[in-house]
C-alpha cells in the first residue's frame, strides 16, 4: 500500500497551489492523503487523470454512497439529494440529466450575451457605490461580493426592495466567519424565501428563471428551491475569489488590461475550486495506473491540473497569449460547471467597467500583507483594499 501523506493545506506564505501538488505530479500512480477529518483518500493531480476521474461512470458524486470525502465535516460537506432536493450536482446520470436538461439554455452563450446590460448596470451601479463613498474601497466587501449576488438575485426574479435581505443571508453562507448554525439558519430563511417566491411566481409568473422553469414543469417546488439554492452558492463566492483575484493579478500585471485571453488565463491560473470535485469510487477502477477500490474517496485537485507542466507549458506564469484553452476550472464532464458562461460573462464586465471607471485604481498596501483564504474550501482574498 502507498505511503499516506498529510493533506496539502494551504498555508500562510505559502504559494498557492500548494508546492506539494507538483511533486506529486511526478509519483507514479496516485497519491494516498489523510484529509483534516482523518479520511484517507486518493488525490489526483495530473491533468490526463482529474479528466479522467471527471469522466469515469465508476465514479461518483453523490455524498450519500459510502466512503465519500468531506474536507471540513459538517461545515464542508456537499448536501445530498434527500436532505436538499434539486441539488443536482450530487446526482449521477440519468438524474443529473433531467435537471441539466431543463437549466442548460438558461446559461447558454446567447442567453448571457442577452443578460450583459442588466449584468454591466449591476457592475456599474457597485462602481457608482464606491466612488460616492470616497477613494478607498475593500474591493472583495464593496464589490467582488454583491455583484454575483445582485445578478443572481436578477436572474431568479427577485424584487428589488428583498435584494439587500438576499444578499445579507448570502454572505452569512460563504463567511469562513460564519458557525456551521450562523449557515445553517441562513440556509432555513432562504429557502423559506424562496418557497415563498416561487409560490408568488406560480400566480403571477415574470420574465425570470424561476417563472420559467414553473412553466417547464420538470421539477417540483421542493426541487426548485434546491436549484435556486444551488445556483446561489455555487455562482456567487466562487464568481467572487474569482474577480477579487484577477483584479489584483490584473493590478500587478497592467499591461493585460483590456486585452483579449485575460478570463479564460485568470480562471486557470487561480483554480478557486481546487477542492470542489469530490468523489467516491462505486465500483474497482483504474486511474493513472493505480487501482482504486469501490467505497474509497477521490478528490481531484482542480489547481494541480491547471498547473500540470505536461498541459500547460510555465504554468505559474500568467500569460494570457498562450494558446492552451483546455483548463477544468470548471469542472470536465457531465458535471461540467453549468454556469460558466455567466461566470465569464460577469468577470468580462467587472474588469471592463472598473479599470474603465477608475483608471487609477492601486493596492492600498501590500501583496504580503493581503489576507488570503488559506482555511476555506475555496481559495481567494477576504478582502482587497484599494484607493484611487
Amino acid at each position: 500500500m502507498p505511503e499516506v501523506v498529510d493533506f496539502p493545506t494551504r498555508r500562510p506564505g505559502a504559494p498557492f497551489p500548494p508546492p506539494e501538488y507538483a511533486g506529486y505530479r511526478e509519483r507514479p500512480g496516485l497519491v494516498r492523503s489523510r484529509l483534516p477529518t482523518g479520511a484517507v483518500v486518493w488525490l489526483v493531480t495530473r491533468h490526463e487523470d482529474v479528466r479522467a476521474v471527471l469522466t469515469d461512470p465508476r465514479v461518483s458524486s453523490n455524498p450519500a454512497h459510502e466512503g465519500f470525502p468531506s474536507l471540513l465535516g459538517s461545515t464542508g460537506g456537499v448536501p445530498s439529494p434527500d436532505t436538499m432536493p434539486g441539488w443536482f450536482v450530487a446526482l449521477d446520470p440519468p438524474d443529473h440529466g433531467r435537471f441539466r436538461k431543463t437549466l442548460i439554455s438558461e446559461f447558454s452563450v446567447r442567453r448571457i450575451r442577452e443578460m450583459r446590460p442588466a449584468i454591466e448596470q449591476v457592475v456599474r451601479d457597485r462602481v457608482d457605490a464606491m466612488l460616492a463613498a470616497g477613494d478607498t474601497a475593500d474591493l472583495v466587501a464593496d464589490f467582488a461580493l454583491p455583484v454575483p449576488s445582485l445578478v443572481i438575485s436578477s436572474l431568479l426574479g427577485v424584487p428589488r426592495v428583498d435584494r439587500d435581505f438576499f444578499e445579507a443571508k448570502t454572505r452569512v453562507l460563504v463567511s469562513t466567519a460564519a458557525t456551521d448554525q450562523d449557515r445553517e439558519a441562513a440556509t432555513k430563511e432562504l429557502l423559506r424565501y424562496l418557497n415563498r417566491l416561487i409560490s408568488i411566481k406560480r400566480r403571477r409568473p415574470g420574465e425570470d428563471l424561476i417563472s420559467r422553469l414553473l412553466a417547464a414543469g420538470t421539477m417540483s417546488a421542493a426541487e426548485l428551491s434546491g436549484v435556486a439554492m444551488l445556483l446561489l452558492i455555487a455562482g456567487h463566492e466562487t464568481t467572487a475569489n474569482n474577480i477579487a483575484l484577477g483584479v489584483l493579478t490584473l493590478l500587478l500585471n497592467p499591461e493585460w488590461i483590456g486585452r483579449d485571453g485575460v478570463v479564460e488565463e485568470l480562471l486557470r491560473l487561480h483554480s478557486v475550486a481546487d477542492l470542489v470535485a469530490l468523489r467516491v469510487a462505486v465500483e474497482d477502477l483504474e486511474i493513472g495506473g493505480q487501482r482504486i477500490a469501490a467505497g474509497e474517496g477521490i478528490v481531484p485537485l482542480v489547481a494541480a491540473a491547471n498547473h500540470d507542466e505536461r498541459a500547460f507549458g510555465c504554468p505559474h506564469r500568467f500569460d494570457p497569449d498562450r494558446a492552451a484553452r483546455h483548463h477544468v476550472a470548471f469542472g470536465y464532464g457531465v458535471h461540467q460547471c453549468l454556469g460558466q458562461n455567466l461566470v465569464r460573462g460577469e468577470m468580462d464586465l467587472a474588469y471592463q467597467v472598473l479599470f474603465d471607471r477608475i483608471p487609477k485604481l492601486e493596492l492600498a498596501g501590500p501583496v504580503a500583507e493581503l489576507p488570503f483564504k488559506h482555511d476555506g474550501v475555496l481559495f481567494g482574498l477576504h478582502s482587497l483594499p484599494v484607493r484611487w
